[in-house]
C-alpha cells in the first residue's frame, strides 16, 4: 500500500525553518546584527513575527542557526577533505585556501564575518559563538594540514598558528575591503589575480624545497 502524500500545509511547515534562515541571512547581512529586528526577518520571509518566535526564541538564537546552516557545512566539507588524506599537504593546503576564498567571495556569506567584527564590542556573546564554532574550527583545520606538511618534510618548520594567520589574513582583508572601501577605490585588483599571487608567494615561502629551486647534485 503506497504512503499517503504529505499535505501541502505540512510540507510548508517543514520547509519554514529553512525559509526563515534564508531570510535572516539576507537581513543580517544588509542591516547588521543590532539593526535587524525579528519583524524585518518575518516580513522578508512572508510570515508573522510570532511565527519566527515559534522556531527561534531570540535574535541571538536565530543568528546562531544562520551560522550553523550557512557557514558550518563548508567547514565540515573541508574537514572531510583533510580526513581523506588522499593528497600531499602541498596540494591540499592551496585547495583549502581556494575553498575558503570561494566562501568569502559569496556576498551573502562574506557579510557574516564583517557583521561579527563590526559588532563584536557590543555583542560579545555573538562574537564568542562565531569564534568558537567558525574561527577556531577553521584554524584547527588549516593547522592540521600545516603540521602534517612539516612532519612529512614538505613544509619548513614554523609556528603553525602564525603560518595559519599569514595564509588567511590577506584573504580576509580583501574580503573586508570589497565589503567596505572598494566602492571608493579607483584602482581595483582582479580577485583571481590577487588570490593566485597570494597562493604563489605563500606556498613558495612555505615549501621546504620550492619547485625550480633545487640545487643540482
Amino acid at each position: 500500500m503506497s504512503a499517503l502524500p504529505t499535505p501541502a500545509r505540512q510540507r510548508r511547515k517543514d520547509a519554514r525553518p529553512a525559509e526563515l534562515l534564508a531570510a535572516a541571512l539576507d537581513v543580517f547581512v544588509e542591516k547588521g546584527f543590532a539593526a535587524t529586528r525579528m519583524e524585518d526577518i518575518a516580513r522578508r520571509a512572508g510570515v508573522s513575527k510570532g511565527t519566527v518566535f515559534l522556531y527561534f526564541e531570540s535574535k541571538q538564537a536565530l543568528f546562531r542557526a544562520v551560522v550553523q546552516e550557512a557557514v558550518v557545512p563548508h567547514l565540515a566539507a573541508g574537514e572531510a577533505l583533510v580526513e581523506a588524506a588522499d593528497r600531499a599537504p602541498a596540494q591540499l593546503l592551496p585547495e583549502l585556501l581556494r575553498r575558503y576564498w570561494q566562501v568569502l567571495g559569496d556576498a551573502r556569506l562574506a557579510g557574516i564575518p564583517k557583521l561579527v567584527m563590526a559588532e563584536a564590542g557590543n555583542f560579545p556573546e555573538v562574537a564568542a559563538f562565531y569564534h568558537e564554532n567558525v574561527v577556531q574550527r577553521g584554524r584547527a583545520l588549516f593547522m592540521a594540514v600545516l603540521e602534517r606538511g612539516m612532519q612529512s618534510g614538505e613544509f619548513r618548520v614554523g609556528d603553525p598558528l602564525v603560518l595559519c594567520h599569514l595564509a588567511i589574513a590577506p584573504l580576509m582583508f580583501s574580503c573586508m575591503w570589497r565589503q567596505t572601501l572598494a566602492c571608493c577605490d579607483t584602482e581595483s585588483i582582479d580577485p583571481e589575480i590577487f588570490v593566485q599571487t597570494h597562493l604563489d608567494m605563500f606556498m613558495r615561502g612555505l615549501l621546504a624545497d620550492p619547485a625550480g629551486e633545487r640545487k643540482p647534485e
